[in-house]
């Protein structure tokens, strides 16, 4: 996968926004104001891409015992969030997995009627 793959791959799902919130490196998705992915760009320019994701804790220890390329999330709640080294071990395809949990996980958390402002966009 590379950065313009996962770029629009997350800008894709429906009212997602992307932020630079805490600097210029790291790009942060958003729904609903609630970030679902956050990944460094000069990780992406050094050839050593990764995401952070959201994740169900139950899930995540589950993935993390499957792949040495998912740990638990850096800089973020251990329970709730992984890293994962794109590139590696984990395929585009479980990425886009693990984009989609993470992005629902999210949505679901809104408010119904948030939840049904961005269903109606």
């Amino acid at each position: 996968m590379n950065l313009e793959n996962f770029y629009e791959y997350c800008l894709s799902k429906k009212g997602a926004t992307e932020h630079f919130p805490f600097d210029d490196d790291t790009l942060v998705f958003k729904i609903g104001g609630k970030v679902f992915s956050l990944s460094s760009l000069k990780r992406w320019e050094l050839q050593e891409p990764s995401v952070n994701l959201k994740c169900d804790p139950d899930r995540a220890v589950e993935l993390r015992a499957e792949f040495d390329d998912i740990k638990p999330g850096f800089h973020m709640s251990k329970v709730h969030w992984n890293t994962i080294n794109i590139n590696k071990a984990v395929s585009d395809i479980i990425i886009k997995e693990l984009i989609d949990h993470s992005y629902d996980l999210v949505f679901k958390s809104l408010t119904k009627k948030l939840q049904t402002e961005i269903y109606e966009l």
